[in-house]
């Protein structure tokens, strides 16, 4: 058993483009070969495409990308880049007179940090195509999770930076299970081991993370725009899944989601999880769904533990010791 990130599976591959300055970015998820995928989409203010395109009843059984974008609405045409590059290299459905790449794609909502006028576009799609390789890459403020922040349930004011992570796990059997995910909750973050929370709204007066569940519990009504908020990401798997399969993966991996974001799936939150399925052999979808949960729970705090602060936002790093004395 070993923990790496989602590269590890075979026949995938992960490009990251991202604007510092604008604090932006997105990643692109690539199977050349094509992958059987399902989503859950769970949190009720989602930014995606291609979604209903996924459900078992209907008819395409292979995507050949994923897309995951910051920019909210804006950075869906960051896919329409995936798809330029992937024709290019001739991936996609052959429809005779053409090869369709199909690249479905979920986006988060950062505008509110960096430049709001600069956002993921096609070139930056095509770019982080064209960049998607195997091996390591980093964490952190990469690709979609560049603008991604937390705790934003007191105001945008008092939040933490999230960020993207990573994880895998190779089992006995030969099943390999990976997880990406740019993490952008309303939400705090918390440990799942201890239920510690390792990111969230700061409280102003005092500078102690404030308990988002305690907050709400209170009273307190949470101080955010619908549609800021989202955590987006994908697990994979080489073992053979039915599209419906795939859909009861994703749904199963909402999960880890729920055990390390306090509140999670929120009126304000677009939490949307993909799951592709690149074949071999046959495994219970139990099995493949819960350590897909346990994997995504390292890729999301791996996020925001591997954060950088920005423009005066704290991250884990920056904030570590006043949480450990203080808190």
């Amino acid at each position: 058993m070993s923990f790496g990130n989602i590269t590890d599976v075979p026949g995938l591959k992960v490009g990251h483009v991202e604007d510092l300055v604008a604090l932006t970015g997105c990643t692109v998820i690539v199977v050349e070969e094509g992958a059987v995928c399902g989503v859950d989409v769970r949190g009720s203010a989602p930014g995606t495409r291609e979604t209903d395109l996924l459900d078992p009843i209907n008819k395409i059984d292979e995507v050949h990308a994923i897309c995951l974008s910051g920019g909210s609405a804006f950075g869906l045409d960051s896919a329409s880049g995936v798809m330029q590059y992937l024709e290019e290299q001739e991936i996609g459905i052959d429809v005779g007179v053409a090869r369709v790449p199909i690249v479905p794609a979920a986006v988060l909502f950062d505008l509110a940090i960096g430049n709001p006028k600069i956002r993921p576009d096609k070139k930056m799609g095509y770019e982080a195509a064209r960049k998607a390789k195997r091996g390591t890459f980093s964490f952190g403020n990469i690709g979609a999770g560049c603008g991604a922040t937390v705790g934003k349930i007191t105001g945008l004011e008092n939040c933490m930076k999230g960020g993207l992570g990573s994880a895998s796990i190779t089992l006995k059997n030969g099943l390999v299970i990976g997880a990406i995910v740019a993490v952008n909750a309303v939400g705090d973050i918390r440990d799942p081991a201890n239920r510690e929370i390792i990111a969230g709204p700061i409280d102003p007066k005092t500078g102690k993370l404030i308990d988002s569940l305690l907050y709400l519990e209170n009273g307190s009504e949470m101080n955010v725009l619908p549609g800021t908020n989202t955590t987006i990401g994908v697990v994979a798997v080489n073992a053979k899944l039915t599209k419906a399969e795939a859909k009861k993966v994703a749904e199963i991996t909402q999960n880890a989601l729920a055990r390390t974001i306090y509140p999670a799936h929120t009126m304000l939150d677009g939490d949307t999880i993909f799951a592709l399925a690149t074949g071999g052999e046959l495994h219970s979808v139990d099995l493949i769904g819960n350590m897909a949960a346990k994997v995504m729970e390292e890729a999301i705090i791996a996020a925001v533990k591997a954060a950088g602060q920005v423009e005066g936002i704290p991250s884990y790093k920056s904030y570590n010791g006043i949480r450990l004395n203080d808190n």
